[in-house]
């Protein structure tokens, strides 16, 4: 082989080599990328997982808002948990209470923990949770049940092309990454 040719082939590999580390760099930077985009978007339904303060706004007395709401069970998790309303019609800047009812169907405690999501995703920025039960971990005795309130306003400020918010929770098992 030429001199030149393994000189083109070093610089070849050195290339290679540093796109492949590149490559790892983003894929490390890609989580918090996606998590600053969304927070910037309002994309991916996220709402916030801190409790919101009192509406001082205002109430929109000109529009209604439709809030739907939802719930899953992640696979394994043997509760029955569902929205004890499956749809509200609510004011801008109104505070309302619903309520959930989760029962723990098995012979065993299981602590659960609710993750919202809200669509379309843009309206995830004017969902505001005044006191929620997804704040907290909710640990359940084998066959007990329980009412869990949401206390929430849809922020005045909605856009208006948006008449219909969905509120989605899925209820997690996290008996074994929680606290002890």
């Amino acid at each position: 082989m030429s001199q030149a040719s393994e000189q083109n082939v070093q610089k070849t590999v050195k290339k290679l080599v540093l796109v492949v580390f590149a490559m790892f760099g983003f894929g490390f930077a890609m989580v918090p990328l996606y998590d600053v985009f969304c927070d910037i978007t309002g994309l991916n339904g996220k709402t916030a997982d801190t409790a919101a303060e009192v509406n001082d706004q205002g109430i929109d007395e000109s529009r209604m808002v439709t809030v739907q709401f939802i719930s899953h069970l992640a696979k394994g998790i043997p509760w029955q948990f569902e929205p004890m309303v499956r749809e509200i019609q609510v004011h801008p800047g109104e505070t309302k209470v619903v309520k959930f009812y989760a029962k723990n169907e098995s012979n065993q405690g299981i602590i659960g923990q609710a993750v919202p999501s809200v669509s379309p995703g843009q309206a995830a920025l004017y969902f505001n949770k005044i006191e929620c039960f997804c704040f907290n971990h909710q640990p359940l005795k084998a066959n007990e049940d329980i009412e869990m309130a949401l206390q929430f306003y849809v922020d005045p400020e909605l856009p208006a092309d948006i008449s219909t918010l969905t509120l989605s929770y899925t209820l997690y098992d996290i008996t074994a990454n929680a606290d002890s």
